[in-house]
């Protein structure tokens, strides 16, 4: 069987300067491609963690005419903005140093780590309101419901 894997994943973005900074300054991640292309006035911004290796996440700007009229650029910039734009999950292997780490960089997190069931989770968003969820996966013990 021919292998499929994950190549990107896309955020929607309402400024894709503001998010390639908090990406790259305060997340602490590596731009994967910034090309523009004169020709159709697009920008393709990619970033991912260090390493290069894995998925990395497109910076995609809200669209406006011609591919979406100015009525529903402007509603979905403004689902986006209240986070219905889809989430982001990290995982690290200790939340609260990670936590730590990224408040002191300027990340406002929505809560403080907190023990759930699967692990250690905290969460926060991106300049434009997507969601990202940070967590620390504890090992699964199939004989606790």
């Amino acid at each position: 069987m021919t292998t499929i894997k994950i190549a990107n994943a896309q955020f929607w973005v309402h400024d894709q300067d503001a998010a390639l900074a908090f990406y790259t300054k305060k997340l602490g991640w590596e731009v994967r491609a910034d090309v523009t292309m004169e020709a159709w006035n697009f920008r393709w911004v990619c970033v991912g963690p260090p390493g290069g290796e894995g998925p990395a996440l497109v910076l995609m700007p809200v669209p406006g005419p011609p591919m979406l009229d100015e009525p529903s650029s402007a509603q979905l910039a403004d689902l986006v903005a209240k986070g219905a734009g889809g989430t982001l999950f990290l995982e690290t292997d200790d939340c609260k140093a990670a936590y730590d780490e990224l408040s002191a960089r300027g990340i406002e997190f929505n809560d403080p780590p907190t023990a759930q069931p699967y692990g250690i989770d905290t969460s926060f968003r991106d300049p434009s309101g997507n969601n990202i969820r940070l967590t620390q996966v504890m090992e699964f013990d199939p004989g606790r419901s």
